[in-house]
């Protein structure tokens, strides 16, 4: 096919199937756009790396020993982040994932905790559920920043064995209690002597990345940074 041709085939979808920004709904994103020139201005990263003491560290405390945690947004309902989230968990976008853990790695590079850092493990989705979704949206953000840090990622150290309920609507007690024994160590002398990276898509009560930072820590001598993509307010 000429290019003009191509180009006015591009041109007709384009008019008739418009591409539209994941996060505002707004028509017309070009071509090899995840998101359009506004959301990424709009979309401002917290600035939650810059301290070990914020408000996502804090959220874990008499919980979990962290030597870093951040969230890259915050979470409002209804806003930009949410819409980035459904798409990312419910219209198979995990390319989404992937492009916000490359961004965010990029602002965490310049971290020196992140030069300690040996692994990336994303929280794990039952087998079950991920064949339902087709992918693992934590695992999608854990290849993103993989790229970004230059720090290996795995989704075969850390697995779920159970499959657990929605933890919607649930209390921070009853999610925790709804996890507390949902995943698995196959090999933990693999990790042993590590700073470990987790990730997960969002924070809200923290009861699942508790549930497997509990699991990580006995480990000897490793070390835990928590990292997700949104924080929820609680």
């Amino acid at each position: 096919m000429p290019a003009y041709w191509k180009t006015i085939h591009r041109d007709l979808l384009q008019l008739f199937f418009p591409r539209l920004c994941p996060a505002c709904g707004e028509a017309g994103l070009p071509d090899g756009m995840l998101l359009c020139l506004e959301c990424q201005i709009h979309l401002s990263v917290t600035q939650q790396h810059l301290s070990p003491d914020n408000s996502f560290t804090r959220r874990f405390w008499g919980r979990l020993p962290l030597i870093h945690g951040s969230a890259m947004f915050s979470f409002h309902k209804g806003g930009r982040v949410q819409q980035l989230l459904h798409h990312i968990k419910y219209r198979n976008r995990p390319d989404l994932a992937v492009y916000l853990g490359s961004w965010y790695g990029q602002v965490l590079a310049k971290l020196p905790v992140f030069q300690e850092a040996a692994l990336i493990l994303p929280v794990p989705l039952h087998p079950r559920k991920q064949r339902e979704r087709g992918y693992n949206q934590s695992a999608c953000f854990a290849e993103g920043l993989s790229d970004s840090l230059a720090i290996p990622w795995s989704d075969r150290l850390l697995l779920r064995r159970q499959y657990t309920a929605t933890q919607t609507h649930k209390t921070r007690f009853e999610r925790f209690e709804n996890v507390a024994e949902a995943f698995e160590l196959p090999n933990p002398s693999a990790l042993e002597g590590k700073t470990l990276i987790l990730t997960d898509d969002v924070l809200t009560t923290g009861a699942t990345l508790e549930a497997c930072g509990t699991l990580l820590l006995p480990i000897p001598n490793t070390r835990l940074i928590l990292i997700t993509l949104a924080m929820a307010a609680e």
